[in-house]
C-alpha cells in the first residue's frame, strides 16, 4: 500500500494540484499580483489578470523560475518529491543561495481562471498567454531583467521551450522536462481531446454553466492519469494481480476530487496550438532536456527530441532509463532522478549576460 501511495502522489503532481503536500522553506511567501490590461493572443483584454505566485529563498541570489504541470500550482512544486529534493540546505537549488519563483499559470491556483465567475466566457487562453503572464510577473512585479534558469515539468516543460524562443537572452539555462518541442499530436493530443470532449458532451456541463460539477470530470481525469502516467513496469509492480489492480483503482476513484470542470477543460485545451519546433533555432540558452524512457506522452522512439536538440548550439538530453521504480510521465516529478545533473549544470553553464 505504501508503494502505491508513493506512485499516486507522483501521478498527482502531474495531474492535480498538490499544495497540500508542500513543505515550508526559508522566506516562503505566497502572493497575488494584479496585472493590468492583460492582452490575450485572441486580442481580448482583461482589465485585471490576477497572477498567483510563490517565492522562496534569498532575494539577493540568482533567480530560478520553476513552472508546474497542467492543473497544478506553483506551490505544488514544493512537495517532498520535488522541492524537498532541491531547495534544502546543501541541495542543488539551496534556497539559502537562490531566489526561486514559482508562478501559478493562468487558470490555476490564485491566478485568474474560469471558475472565478466568467465560466465559459473566460478568454480561450493558450501557452503563449501563460508565458506572457509569467514574463510580466517577473519583469513588472519582481523587476527582474535576467534569470539564471527556467525549469518546467510537463506543461511547464512545454512552456520552458517557449520561454527560450520568446525571450532568448532572458535566461542562461533552460531545463524542459517531460515534454517535447513539437506540435501537440498523436496519443498525447488524443487523450487530451478525450478529457475535453468528455466534459463538453456531458449534459451536466450545460455549456459551462453547470450547477454541480459534471461527473465526467473525475472519471475522464483519472482515465487520463492511468493511461498516460505510471510507466508499464512501475504500474505492474504496484498491481501484479487483477485483484490488487481492482483494489487500487477503487481507491483512486474514492479519493477526494475537488477540481472544477471549466478550469480543467481550459487547462487541457490550452495546449491545442502548441508547436515551437519551427522556431527552436532562436534558443540561445544552454538546454538540458530531461525525459524518461517510459514517458507515455512523450515516447522517445518518435525521435523528435534528437532532431530538435541538434538545432540548438548547446543542448543535450538526459533520458532516465525505465524501470519498475520509475513512473512514466510522472518520473520527472521526482527530482531524485535528475537533481545532480541540474546541480552540476547550474555551476558550469555560461552566462548570457
Amino acid at each position: 500500500m505504501r508503494a502505491f501511495l508513493n506512485l499516486f502522489l507522483v501521478i498527482l503532481m502531474s495531474v492535480f494540484p498538490v499544495s497540500a503536500f508542500a513543505q515550508n522553506f526559508p522566506n516562503q511567501k505566497y502572493e497575488v499580483w494584479p496585472a493590468k490590461d492583460f492582452r490575450f493572443h485572441t486580442g481580448e483584454v482583461a482589465p485585471t489578470l490576477n497572477i498567483g505566485y510563490t517565492t522562496i529563498g534569498n532575494p539577493a541570489g540568482e533567480v530560478i523560475v520553476i513552472l508546474h504541470g497542467t492543473t497544478g500550482t506553483g506551490a505544488g512544486m514544493l512537495s517532498s518529491a520535488f522541492g524537498g529534493e532541491l531547495f534544502g540546505p546543501g541541495q542543488p537549488l539551496d534556497a539559502a543561495k537562490y531566489f526561486i519563483v514559482l508562478p501559478d499559470s493562468i487558470g490555476t491556483g490564485k491566478s485568474s481562471k474560469p471558475s472565478d465567475g466568467l465560466k465559459a466566457q473566460f478568454p480561450k487562453y493558450n501557452y503563449d498567454d501563460m508565458v506572457a503572464a509569467q514574463y510580466r510577473l517577473l519583469t513588472e512585479k519582481l523587476n527582474l531583467k535576467h534569470v539564471r534558469m527556467v525549469l518546467g515539468n510537463s506543461m511547464g516543460g512545454m512552456q520552458t521551450w517557449l520561454w527560450g524562443i520568446k525571450h532568448p537572452t532572458f535566461m542562461d539555462i533552460l531545463v524542459p522536462m517531460a515534454s517535447m518541442p513539437s506540435e501537440m499530436s498523436g496519443r498525447n493530443w488524443m487523450m487530451r481531446r478525450l478529457i475535453i470532449d468528455s466534459i463538453r458532451n456531458d449534459p451536466e456541463w450545460m455549456g459551462g454553466n453547470y450547477v454541480k460539477q459534471p461527473r465526467s470530470l473525475q472519471f475522464a481525469s483519472l482515465f487520463y492519469a492511468i493511461g498516460t502516467n505510471g510507466g508499464n513496469q512501475g504500474l505492474q509492480r504496484q498491481a501484479p494481480t487483477r485483484a490488487k489492480t481492482d483494489q487500487l483503482l477503487s481507491e483512486r476513484f474514492s479519493a477526494p476530487f475537488t477540481g472544477d470542470a471549466n478550469d480543467h477543460l481550459y487547462q487541457w485545451d490550452a495546449s491545442r496550438d502548441y508547436n515551437p519546433l519551427d522556431h527552436i533555432d532562436k534558443i540561445k540558452a544552454t538546454v538540458l532536456a530531461i525525459n524518461s524512457a517510459d514517458d507515455e506522452r512523450n515516447p522517445p522512439e518518435l525521435g523528435v527530441m534528437e532532431k530538435a536538440l541538434a538545432r540548438i548550439p548547446n543542448a543535450r538530453l538526459l533520458l532516465i532509463p525505465a524501470s519498475d521504480q520509475t513512473a512514466g510521465h510522472g518520473t520527472t516529478g521526482q527530482a531524485k532522478w535528475w537533481k545532480q545533473e541540474v546541480g552540476a549544470l547550474i555551476q558550469s553553464a555560461p552566462y548570457l549576460k
